[in-house]
């Protein structure tokens, strides 16, 4: 069973105002404190079940990213851990928004955004195993390496029945005090595995909301309709509370913002509401889960259910 469907239009752009009021917490963070986050949700269907790949953080100086975990629920809404992995697990700073695949051959993969320690330095490691609750034991390869002059995380990977798609975050590191400028790059592979990048898909728009950096956070399929959300952010002082737009794809590799974004925030302050991801359920509707800023600065992983 492939980890995305084949190009569909089960998947329908979200509504704004039921997207925040009509969801409930999933994950909720230990710390209730700026800087304390359980969030970057992926999430896989599989034969009933509802698997859900995190990652948890601590403030900036006590731990920052300090694992990703894999969770297991029978409804999507309630959920227990069955794989951590930490971030010493990968000789890392902090991980970020992890991938969770399911291959068309049966496997499971966990794409894991590792920070290089001392470094603005990010790159992408694998972990793959017959089982989820094995991946946690899985020997990490890395996969998307980065640079000297790039980092590289929080990849959004989808198999359209022929190839895989990747999508990530690239950081530009020749000025170190402007490493949280983005863009995202799509690349692709035969068996997601071994990537080659094909070029820029998304940049930020000069003046608007979205001008620091942009990270796709989830890509539905659907021919010549294909379209993403994506976490965008005006300024520096905006890093880690981006907010969600919409882009369009052109056709040719590359996406275009759609106007009057951002189209989905949260209503707590600074608006922070990013890594959103949607799986389509076989009787209709979409599952969202996305990570949103609660009133006290934290962030929480939060889920809605929403019509076909």
């Amino acid at each position: 069973m492939p980890s995305s469907p084949a190009p569909t239009s089960a998947i329908r752009l979200p509504d704004a105002s039921s997207f925040w009021s009509d969801a409930e917490v999933v994950l909720a963070p230990d710390d209730p404190r700026p800087g304390s986050w359980t969030g970057g949700p992926s999430a896989q269907l599989v034969d009933g079940t509802w698997w859900l790949a995190a990652r948890l953080r601590r403030p900036v100086g006590e731990g920052r990213g300090f694992a990703n975990t894999v969770s297991r629920s029978d409804d999507g809404r309630h959920f227990t851990e069955v794989a951590r992995v930490r971030k010493d697990d990968f000789g890392a700073d902090s991980l970020e928004r992890p991938a969770l695949v399911h291959t068309p051959e049966g496997r499971w993969r966990l794409y894991v955004s590792c920070a290089t320690p001392g470094t603005s330095h990010w790159r992408v490691d694998l972990l793959e195993a017959g089982r989820v609750e094995d991946l946690a034991a899985a020997t990490p390869r890395t996969v998307l390496p980065g640079s000297d002059g790039e980092a590289v995380k929080d990849p959004v990977v989808r198999f359209d029945g022929r190839q895989w798609h990747l999508w990530a975050s690239v950081h530009p590191l020749d000025d170190p005090h402007a490493t949280d400028r983005m863009t995202t790059e799509h690349a692709t592979s035969p068996d997601g595995v071994e990537w080659t990048w094909r070029g820029t898909a998304l940049a930020g728009t000069p003046g608007s909301w979205d001008a620091r950096g942009v990270r796709f956070a989830a890509v539905v399929l659907d021919g010549d309709r294909t379209w993403a959300l994506y976490d965008g952010r005006a300024t520096a002082a905006e890093n880690w509370e981006e907010r969600t737009g919409l882009a369009v794809a052109n056709g040719d590799g590359r996406f275009r913002a759609a106007p009057d974004g951002p189209l989905l925030q949260s209503p707590h302050p600074p608006g922070g509401l990013r890594y959103a991801d949607a799986v389509a359920l076989p009787g209709g509707g979409t599952r969202w889960f996305y990570e949103a800023t609660r009133a006290d600065g934290a962030h929480e992983l939060r889920t809605v259910l929403l019509p076909g």
